[in-house]
C-alpha cells in the first residue's frame, strides 16, 4: 500500500525546518491547489520559494514535487464527486434555510471515516497490532478529551488480556504507571490538539526506555509523533466546537478487533470467562 503524503510528512515533521514545515502544512491544507496549479503559483500563494517545495519533496523521499502533485491528483480523483456534491448541497441548504447541525456533523463524520483510506497505512496498523499482541505489558494513555477513548480501548482489551493497564488512572500518578516499563512493553497514546504536555512527555520517556510507542492523533504536527514507532493519523473535522472522535473510535475498535484475531481461541475462552463472572457478580443482566 502506498504511503500517503500525510504519513510521510508526519514522520519527518519534527525534524523539518520552519520553511519546510510551512510548505508541508500548505500542501496538506490545499490539495486541490497543489494538484491543479503550477509550482510557481503554489509557492506564491504559500509565500515561499518554489525551491522550498522541491526540497520538501526530496526530504519526504519523492522524486520531485511533480510526484507530490500526482499524489494530490489521485486523492482528488477519488473524491471529486463528494467535493462537488457537498459544495452543491451546502449552497442549496443555505439558500433554502435548511442548513442544520445534525446533517453537517453527520457528513463531517462520514468524511473523516472515508479519509482513513488515505491516512492509515495498513502495514503500519498490522505492525502496531503485532507489537501489542507480543507485548509483556501495555499501557494506555489519553488526557483531556482523549481520556474517554483510552478508557474505552482498555475496556475492550480487558476482555482479551489482563496485561493492559491505564497509565494515568484517578488516584495514581503517571510516573508510577510508567515505572518499570522496558523493552518488550508498549505504550498507546491518544492525543488531539491542544496536546496534553503529560502525553508528549510520556511518549519521550517511554521511547528512551525502549518501549514500543503507538500514537493516535489527528495532526502531522503532533510532537509525540517524533517518539512514535507507529503514528496513526485520524481526521477529526466537524462543525462542532470540539474535535470529533467518531473516526478515532472506529480505529480503536479496529485495533482491538485485529488483536482478538491474533489471540485466537484463547480470546474466546477469556471473553466467555469474563462474561460468566460478570453475571455471577450481577454486573450485567440478560434479557429474558
Amino acid at each position: 500500500m502506498e504511503v500517503s503524503f500525510e504519513q510521510r510528512l508526519a514522520r519527518k515533521y519534527q525534524g523539518l525546518s520552519t520553511r519546510l514545515r510551512e510548505a508541508g502544512d500548505f500542501i496538506a491544507a490545499n490539495p486541490v491547489a497543489v494538484a491543479t496549479r503550477s509550482l510557481r503559483s503554489v509557492a506564491q500563494d504559500a509565500g515561499l520559494a518554489p525551491a522550498t517545495f522541491s526540497r520538501l519533496a526530496r526530504v519526504l523521499e519523492y522524486e520531485s514535487f511533480e510526484q507530490i502533485r500526482d499524489v494530490m491528483r489521485g486523492k482528488i480523483d477519488r473524491r471529486v464527486n463528494s467535493f462537488a456534491d457537498r459544495a452543491d448541497r451546502l449552497w442549496h441548504d443555505h439558500e433554502a434555510g435548511t442548513l442544520d447541525f445534525f446533517q453537517e456533523h453527520r457528513r463531517a463524520c462520514l468524511r473523516n471515516l472515508e479519509r482513513l483510506e488515505d491516512t492509515i497505512d495498513i502495514r503500519q496498523l498490522d505492525m502496531a497490532v503485532d507489537h501489542l499482541y507480543a507485548a509483556r505489558r501495555v499501557l494506555v494513555l489519553g488526557e483531556l478529551g482523549s481520556a474517554g477513548i483510552a478508557e474505552y480501548m482498555l475496556y475492550m482489551a480487558s476482555f482479551l488480556s489482563d496485561d493492559w493497564h491505564m497509565a494515568d488512572r484517578m488516584g495514581a500518578s503517571l510516573g508510577s504507571g510508567l515505572a518499570g516499563l522496558r523493552k518488550g512493553d508498549a505504550l498507546v497514546i491518544v492525543t488531539k490538539p491542544p496536546f496534553a504536555r503529560k502525553a508528549l512527555l510520556a511518549a519521550e520517556i517511554a521511547k528512551q526506555s525502549g518501549v514500543f510507542v503507538l500514537v493516535i492523533t489527528d495532526s502531522h504536527t503532533c510532537p509525540a509523533l517524533r517518539h512514535a514507532d507507529v503514528g496513526l493519523l485520524v481526521a477529526s473535522e466537524s462543525p462542532h466546537f470540539y474535535s470529533s472522535y467518531v473516526a478515532t473510535v472506529f480505529l480503536v475498535e479496529t485495533l482491538i478487533g485485529m488483536l482478538a484475531g491474533r489471540v485466537g481461541p484463547d480470546a474466546t475462552n477469556r471473553i466467555a470467562e469474563v462474561e460468566s463472572r460478570n453475571r455471577r457478580l450481577e454486573e450485567v443482566r440478560d434479557i429474558s
